[in-house]
């Protein structure tokens, strides 16, 4: 258990530069209380004490202000960042080195007692405001953007934004160049650079038509002379 708590608080300096001593983590990092709170409100889930682990996470919730089922499954250096209104889902499973910023969902899509949450796989980073929804799996590595609404399966190592989400790599020959490791703020916007493409190439043809008038006009008028 003391191996546990020494990887989270080394994760937070790992993972956020506002990071200073700690005992600032230690009392400061909402996100940090609410994954051990929620390792006791799981342990208390797994031997079948269902209230009390349901009360617990109620309590963590109304304390940090994100709130995770007992019944889902998070793994090791597991990090949320700021971490209000993280929501994740009953049979959510999160993998190990997962960062997760403020606001994302791990929600369901399924009214049945089945598996009905993401499954998020190791060193992935979800980006501020995400919502990842269905049984789904997040492959190792993948960025998901800030905002995006992710429904189906992301490779190993995939970048996605948007709504809905997309996969970056999907679409790069219609791009100049891809840049993948992103901070989860940066991410790209494959529609935006289609557009700002199709701008450039439109100002390019406007100067080359205007080069044609004058060239023309000169023409003309040189001729008139003659």
């Amino acid at each position: 258990m003391f191996q546990k708590i020494r990887e989270d608080i080394t994760t937070v300096f790992r993972d956020d530069p506002a990071a200073r001593s700690i005992l600032e983590v230690l009392f400061c990092y909402p996100g940090l209380h609410a994954i051990w709170m929620h390792r006791l409100a799981h342990w208390l889930w797994t031997h079948r004490l269902r209230f009390c682990a349901r009360l617990l996470s109620h309590i963590s919730r109304f304390l940090t202000g994100i709130e995770i089922h007992p019944g889902a499954k998070l793994g090791r250096r597991v990090f949320i960042d700021h971490g209000m209104g993280v929501v994740i889902g009953e049979t959510a499973e999160v993998g190990d080195d997962v960062l997760i910023y403020q606001g994302v969902v791990l929600g369901g899509t399924s009214k049945e007692k089945i598996k009905r949450h993401p499954t998020v796989e190791d060193k992935v980073v979800i980006g501020a405001g995400a919502i990842v929804l269905g049984n789904i799996t997040i492959g190792r590595g993948a960025k998901i953007g800030s905002g995006s609404v992710v429904i189906k399966d992301v490779p190993p190592g995939a970048t996605v934004v948007g709504v809905p989400g997309r996969v970056v790599q999907d679409i790069k020959r219609i791009r100049e160049k891809i840049e993948i490791d992103l901070e989860h703020g940066r991410l790209p916007d494959p529609i935006t650079d289609v557009l700002k493409a199709v701008m450039r190439e439109q100002a390019r043809l406007e100067r080359k038509i205007e080069d044609l008038e004058k060239q023309l006009h000169s023409y003309v008028q040189g001729a008139g002379r003659d």
